[in-house]
């Protein structure tokens, strides 16, 4: 199978690699498309997570879509197209084949528009399990979102629907924050370098108060350093986006203890007991009622691994979401 691999810290191609055989209880699924993730580019370039027995064919893609092929699980059979929600050794979805444990797998609902959509539903499962693990009261309150990739996107459109009376996004990307306005935001603030534009919307918009819950969404230290400065006495953050260091990040304790802030990451949406938030969001999409059409901004064959990374780091011409047709 062609497979792109992870060759050294910022550089991946696209090589011949062979297909394992599925063992009871796995899938071998034929992918049709995958997505780069924010987590994929800090592995490839931030040199994240990257053990060595890890760094296998198809490694570190962990959004996919496609057709089993063959199936050793009562489950699944040859012929289903299944949404793909590997947990990381299982996280290979940058190749023509994987090899996956069942009960990683949900099979895609009837839908008329392009299975690119549904792939996005894997991003979107993970934004609605961080949000779902807060038990917030979103009605009423006012939303700060940092990022507006496509988890940046799902946030701000989750706390709208769930009730927040203003929910204000921010990011470096003029592209985004202008899409961003059709999914919920009612303030879009074009982020600068020290992010002083986003304290002063935060400010102006909440009366000075901060904002009742923040969700870092951008994976940086500045961003995560800033999150401190734009929520209320008493409020919430949500820290989403993964780090882009193993190094300490240091931020003001002093404010953070005196606001009273509660806050948590994130992660493990792929072991989640039967998949229930990427199967609420396959039916979000399914359904229509989320538009998820304008999601993927560049698409590349998978022999242009190299180039579709770069371009999902350096977010180039608005880039918001990257895929890989297989």
């Amino acid at each position: 199978m062609r497979a792109a691999r992870m060759v050294a810290i910022g550089n991946m191609v696209c090589e011949q690699a062979d297909i394992d055989p599925p063992q009871d209880g796995q899938l071998l699924v034929r992918l049709r498309e995958a997505a780069i993730c924010g987590s994929d580019l800090h592995i490839l370039y931030d040199g994240l997570r990257v053990p060595a027995d890890n760094i296998k064919p198809g490694f570190p893609g962990h959004e996919g879509v496609g057709e089993v092929v063959e199936s050793r699980s009562p489950q699944f059979k040859a012929g289903d197209w299944v949404l793909t929600c590997p947990y990381s050794p299982y996280g290979r979805c940058f190749a023509e084949y994987l090899t996956i444990p069942a009960d990683s797998c949900l099979k895609l609902p009837p839908y008329k528009g392009p299975v690119e959509h549904l792939l996005m539903a894997q991003q979107f499962g993970t934004t609605m399990f961080a949000l779902r693990r807060a038990e917030f009261d979103f009605v009423g309150k006012t939303v700060m979102v940092m990022g507006q990739g496509s988890a940046g996107v799902f946030f701000a459109w989750m706390a709208k629907r769930w009730g927040a009376k203003k929910v204000i996004v921010s990011d470096l990307s003029e592209a985004r924050l202008t899409q961003s306005k059709m999914t919920g935001a009612d303030v879009a603030v074009r982020a600068d370098a020290q992010g002083d534009n986003v304290k002063a919307a935060v400010e102006e918009h909440t009366g000075g108060q901060g904002a009742d819950l923040v969700i870092e969404a951008v994976g940086k230290r500045t961003s995560l350093l800033q999150s401190v400065d734009l929520v209320k006495n008493g409020g919430q953050i949500v820290y989403f986006g993964l780090p882009d260091t193993h190094e300490p990040v240091m931020f003001n304790f002093h404010d953070f203890f005196r606001k009273r802030v509660g806050a948590y990451a994130h992660y493990g949406t792929q072991m989640e007991p039967g998949l229930v938030s990427f199967q609420s969001a396959l039916d979000l999409i399914a359904t229509g009622q989320i538009d998820v059409s304008e999601l993927v901004t560049h698409r590349f064959p998978l022999e242009q691994i190299g180039e579709a990374m770069r371009i999902a780091q350096d977010r180039s011409d608005g880039a918001r979401k990257v895929a890989l047709t297989l």
